[in-house]
């Protein structure tokens, strides 16, 4: 059985043939191991092995391994939905927040961002297959909030996430990711300075770096399957 060390080396072999073939820049692709679920030392064994943004979907779990690491170099990624009472302590305690989707949580957030700490890394989650029971932000109405975060001075928008109907086929696969890239692309053409593609995860990492994914968030390849 592959040990977690293992895991990342082939993940990162992975990720470095797959920008090969896809006529990406080496290392334009970076991981950010999900994390929930997983107890510290699980999450100790990965930063032994090099790994170091680490997202999070469940806010007191995740605060207990915050403050457990502490001042360890560990960039940490909030990647669930945001609810208003959650803003202040994802404001405070995290580098990233992937599922900005409402101007409010929005400007919650940068009004709790310290004054003493850089802004907030944020990204719009952009529901791109229309799906009900997911949460993110209609791709027609991006542009607006967009243009709104970027006026906030606790939020530095990065970028784009989504997180697409799971789908077998590779083209299929493609389809949502091309779409965001595209949106992102436009976004950039209009002048937002925007380095960041939130997308793809263990399943469909392949079809996620063809279409540019700059940050692909892998659980299952890393730590294996959950227990439930």
């Amino acid at each position: 059985m592959k040990n977690i060390a293992d895991r990342l080396i082939q993940l990162r072999k992975t990720i470095r043939a797959l920008e090969k073939s896809c006529q990406r820049p080496p290392e334009s692709v970076k991981i950010l191991a999900v994390s929930k679920t997983m107890p510290i030392p699980v999450i100790e064994e990965a930063l032994a092995a090099g790994q170091v943004a680490f997202g999070e979907n469940y806010l007191q779990e995740a605060l207990d391994k915050i403050n457990h690491f502490g001042d360890r170099c560990i960039e940490w990624h909030f990647i669930g939905p945001v609810q208003s009472n959650k803003t202040r302590s994802i404001a405070m305690h995290f580098d990233w927040c992937h599922s900005l989707d409402r101007i409010k949580i929005a400007k919650r957030l940068s009004d709790a961002r310290g004054a003493d700490q850089a802004p907030l890394n944020v990204c719009i989650q952009v529901n791109i297959s229309h799906e009900a029971s997911k949460s993110g932000i209609d791709e027609r109405a991006v542009s607006d909030l967009a243009g709104r975060i970027s006026e906030l001075p606790g939020l530095r928008l990065r970028g784009l996430m989504t997180m697409p109907k799971p789908a077998d086929n590779l083209e299929e696969q493609r389809a949502p990711f091309r779409q965001l890239r595209l949106l992102f692309d436009q976004l950039n053409a209009a002048g937002l300075a925007l380095d960041t593609l939130s997308m793809g995860t263990s399943h469909d990492i392949e079809a996620a770096i063809a279409e540019g994914a700059t940050l692909v968030r892998v659980g299952t390849a890393i730590f294996g399957a959950r227990n439930r």
